[in-house]
């Protein structure tokens, strides 16, 4: 199982990121997918998730941030509007598969003018 992330970058508050999870190695249109973030001496926390479903969001990112799929690129993304400072973290994708749970190597935003 592989995940990849990509599309991370500094911007300035306001602006707009589109990450990419790139995944392999499982049926990717069965499971549900999450992205998380951590910020620099902060917990991980989950940000959004997609699963048959729907979808869900963070309290924090309502409105701002949108997760898609795309099943044939096994290919999960997370679209971020109106970027706030306190948006910047490592973005990581997510997805359980039991027994465990694998994760990407992150991608770095950050949000600063």
């Amino acid at each position: 199982v592989q995940l990849v992330e990509s599309g991370g970058g500094l911007v300035q508050p306001g602006g707009s990121l589109r990450l990419s999870c790139t995944t392999s190695g499982f049926t990717f249109s069965r499971y549900a997918m999450k992205w998380f973030r951590q910020a620099p001496g902060k917990e991980r926390e989950l940000v959004a998730v997609i699963s048959s479903g729907g979808t869900n969001y963070a309290d924090s990112v309502k409105g701002r941030f949108t997760i898609s799929r795309d099943n044939a690129k096994n290919t999960v993304y997370l679209q971020m509007n109106s970027l706030k400072s306190e948006d910047t973290a490592v973005y990581y994708c997510n997805v359980a598969l039991y027994p465990g749970q694998y994760w990407g190597q992150g991608t770095q935003v950050t949000v600063s003018s």
